[in-house]
Formats: structure tokens, C-alpha cells, sequence
């Protein structure tokens, strides 16, 4: 995806600057990974989900299904896994992350799968039976709805006290279960995985409390790491991603990297905004633009997982400091809440209806003082619009 839009900005700020070739792994052209979930529900087809603009193709050279084995930084050349090999002036690494696997007993079955690219929502939409899905983040919640709509029996497992607790707070996360589970989605909280049973075949997964859960597949949704093997190999500096500066240029001059692979500033970003914005300032710097220079970004999280709007941003977490303003309607699914310090809003999350959310994120990112809008804020920028005092407030958004 990253790669994706930098290719459609080079071509829209300086398309005969650059003869831009693009290798991936995986045969099909760069597509939106964030709408996999669809795809597997039925709901779209694979060829919604192309990112490359045709007006960005006429300069581009694309080697589908290729992977780059190694790169020679003396001579500027990457090679293929077919032994061929491709000069290059300047080298991007967008290589993206890696699904993480537990080291689980019987993790080798076949019918262990993971959720991350186009290959394994064709091998999920084929499957049948009873699944358990190990993780109750985005992507676990993603392919669980999706396996859901498909009418399949479907079954969360979550080592945490809440799901999505890294972009949502505990009262939200109950209330998303609440959600899943009206939508066939059952979940099981505070469960720590211990061993997938099966000897030919997955026939259950054991927790370490000895209860098991019986089913015909499991799916490993539980992180991501950065994928940074070529960098490594090439003798880049890596921590956890592929060390850059804020021209996004790595510890070699002539190559840069950007998205999930990226490590700026101590910081990898696993969401699709940073990506974006890495790809846009790095656009600008390949043609020309000496200004371009990224700070790092404000990490906001604002999708539909499994059909329920969401948004969060800043300091939301239980023990925040601040006041606390909350609104909910259990009924609509409904619940948001927003942290208030020093006159200023310093986190929100908002669960079922996040049509403000962007708004809420500009306030807390220009930390714009709030106090003539504090009794509205809570329901939304239409309703403040009508104040006299809104122009500060206005161009924060």
C-alpha cells in the first residue's frame, strides 16, 4: 500500500522525472489490504481493491510475483529470485510486515492459516466448519466477521481483558463484543493459547485453564513484525524496522524505506495514515522538494471493524489523567468518551458512530483550547458551528 502511493504521487508531482519499476511477491498488483475483510465476507471482489491509478502505469514497470533475494549496494543492483538482476538509482523498500505465528503444539497443521494478504482470504473463503481465530485485534475481529457472514461457527480467542485494547478502552471493547456477538462472532477474554490438537487434522484448541475449544481451523491473528530482511542482509541499520531519517533515507544514502517496514525516529507504524504520509514527503524529496521532511505522525485509529465505526486518538486509556465526558446508547450501539486536561482535549474514543472523528483528532493534535465549546463537544462540530467564538476552532480542522 505504501509502495502503491508513492507511485501515484510520483507520477502526479513529476511523471517523466522517474522510469519507476515496482517488484512485488505476491502476482497480483498492490491492492488495499485494509479492505481484505470484505473480500472474504462476500461483500467485494479482489479487483475493487487495486491502489495504482492507471495514469500512474504508463512509467511503470511492474514485475509481479518476482521476489527481490538480495540487494548490492556497491553496484545498485537488486536480484531476483530467478537469478536476474535490476540497476536502480534510487531504491525504496516497502516491504511491508510479517504475520507473527505462536510457537504453538501443532501449529504445522494445514489447517492453520493466517489473515494478511490476498492468498489467504482465497484459501479462507474456501474453508468450512468451525473456527477459532487467536487474537482480538483488527485483523482477527476482520477475518471473524468475515468467516461470520460466510455462515461459519466462529470463535475469538483473546489473551487480553478487552478486545482491541490497544486502540479502544474497556468499556468500548465490551461493547464492540456486544456487537460482534449479535453478528455471530462469540469471544472468549482473559484465554491464553496453549496447544492446537490434531494429529492429521485440527481438531480443537487447548487453553492453558484445559478447557478446549473444538474446531476444524484456526487462524493466527496476533501481530505483525517489520519486514526487514533485505535491509539486514544488505548491512542497513535495523532495530526494529529499517532505521531513516526524516527524508526517509536509511543508513545508505541511495535507499529509503517507508510503511510497516520503516523504523523513524525509534517509532514503527503499523497503520495505513503514517504509511501514507511517509510516501507523500518521500514523493516530494525524490522531485525536488528540499522542505520535505517527516516528524513522525499522529497515530489516530478511525475504520469499521466488522461493520462498527470506531475511532480513537491521544490519551484515552482508564487511569488518564483529566476530566471525563462520556455519552452512550446501548440500544444504537453507541459509546464515546473524551479526556479533557488543561483545557484541552487530550484523547477520545468513539465506538458506533465516528463521523467526528477527524475533528476530535485535529483538536487534540493543534491542542486548541476548548472551553467555549465544552459543553457541546461531546455532540460534534455541527453542533458548535453556530457559536461566535469557532474560528480558532474551525481552522484546527
Amino acid at each position: 500500500m505504501a509502495a502503491a502511493r508513492l507511485v501515484n504521487r510520483l507520477s502526479e508531482l513529476a511523471p517523466d522525472h522517474y522510469q519507476v519499476t515496482l517488484i512485488g511477491a505476491e502476482p497480483s498488483l498492490p491492492y488495499d489490504r485494509v479492505q481484505l475483510s470484505s473480500v472474504l465476507a462476500g461483500e467485494r471482489s479482489q479487483s475493487d481493491l487495486n491502489l495504482v491509478e492507471p495514469k500512474a502505469c504508463k512509467r511503470i514497470v511492474f514485475f509481479q510475483g518476482q521476489r527481490v533475494i538480495s540487494i548490492s549496494r556497491a553496484t545498485q543492483r537488486v536480484m531476483l529470485a530467478d537469478c536476474s538482476t535490476i540497476a536502480y538509482d534510487k531504491l525504496v523498500l516497502a516491504t511491508g510486515s510479517t504475520p507473527i505465528r505462536l510457537p504453538l503444539p501443532g501449529a504445522n497443521l494445514e489447517a492453520v492459516a493466517t489473515f494478511r494478504d490476498v492468498a489467504d482470504v482465497e484459501r479462507l473463503s474456501r474453508i468450512q466448519g468451525r473456527v477459532v481465530v487467536i487474537g482480538g485485534g483488527l485483523l482477527g475481529l476482520e477475518a471473524a466477521h468475515g468467516l461470520a457472514k460466510r455462515g461459519l461457527d466462529v470463535t475469538v480467542v483473546h489473551l487480553m481483558p478487552w478486545l482491541m485494547e490497544r486502540q479502544l478502552d474497556c468499556e468500548a471493547g465490551d461493547q464492540l463484543r456486544h456487537e460482534l456477538e449479535r453478528r455471530g462472532v462469540t469471544t472468549l477474554l482473559n484465554a491464553h493459547s496453549e496447544a492446537i490438537l490434531g494429529t492429521q487434522h485440527v481438531e480443537g484448541l487447548k487453553l492453558k485453564s484445559g478447557d478446549v475449544i473444538p474446531c476444524d481451523h484456526v487462524i493466527m491473528a496476533v501481530g505483525i513484525k517489520s519486514e526487514t530482511e533485505l535491509g539486514t542482509t544488505a548491512g542497513l541499520n535495523v532495530g526494529r524496522g529499517l532505521h531513516v531519517n526524516d527524508q526517509l533515507m536509511t543508513s545508505d544514502g541511495k535507499i529509503f524505506a517507508i510503511g510497516e517496514c520503516a523504523e523513524h525516529r525509534g517509532v514503527t507504524y503499523g497503520l495505513v495514515g503514517p504509511a501514507n504520509e511517509q510516501a507523500d514527503i518521500l514523493a516530494a524529496h525524490l522531485t525536488g522538494d528540499e522542505r520535505a521532511s517527516y516528524q513522525g505522525s499522529a497515530v489516530f485509529t478511525s475504520l469499521k471493524v466488522s461493520g462498527v465505526q470506531l475511532f480513537s486518538a491521544g490519551d484515552f486509556s482508564d487511569d488518564a489523567e483529566g476530566d471525563r465526558i462520556t455519552f452512550r446508547d446501548p440500544d444504537r450501539g453507541i459509546y464515546k468518551k473524551l479526556i479533557i486536561r488543561d483545557d484541552r482535549l487530550v484523547g477520545a474514543v468513539l465506538l458506533g458512530d465516528a463521523g467526528d472523528g477527524a475533528w476530535y483528532a485535529s483538536l487534540i493534535r493543534n491542542q486548541v483550547p476548548i472551553e467555549p465549546i465544552r459543553d457541546r463537544l461531546m455532540f460534534g462540530r455541527a453542533f458548535i458551528e453556530d457559536l461566535e467564538d469557532v474560528d480558532t476552532l474551525q481552522s484546527a480542522a
